[in-house]
């Protein structure tokens, strides 16, 4: 086996590594809630181990090289790809700290109708969460 096979399997796999961590970071942040308004990073990250991944086949590799070198490659497209599709805006007229409760109605975790207008009268703390997609 060359140097050069040697080589571009462990970019295979260094580039499959990174895209888990930025994954399972990104996951972190959202869980968290805590993702940022520019996701830049996030994407030059998911770019970068996309690229690692395709250097892998242009250096070179053995076939059990390229197949995290092709799991990074696409789950980096994926998550590049819902990034820019899906954008986190602020509504013109977003509901602040001591706003009256909109009326709205839903369905809960239990899958059962939520009425906004059985909170009216009581202090309620109400959070919308939609992760990234």
């Amino acid at each position: 086996m060359t140097n050069r096979k040697i080589l571009g399997t462990w970019l295979g796999f260094i580039a499959l590594v990174m895209a888990i961590g930025v994954v399972l970071f990104w996951f972190r942040q959202a869980n968290l809630v805590a993702l940022p308004q520019d996701r830049t990073l996030f994407v030059v990250a998911f770019v970068a181990a996309a690229m690692l991944g395709i250097a892998c086949f242009i250096v070179g590799t053995r076939w059990f090289g390229g197949i995290p070198a092709v799991g990074a490659i696409v789950v980096c497209a994926f998550m590049i790809g819902t990034i820019y599709i899906s954008p986190q805006k602020v509504a013109d007229n977003p509901v602040k700290v001591g706003d009256v409760i909109p009326q709205f109605v839903a369905l809960n975790d239990d899958g059962e109708r939520f009425d906004s207008r059985e909170l009216i009268g009581r202090p309620t703390l109400i959070k919308f969460f939609r992760a990234h997609w």
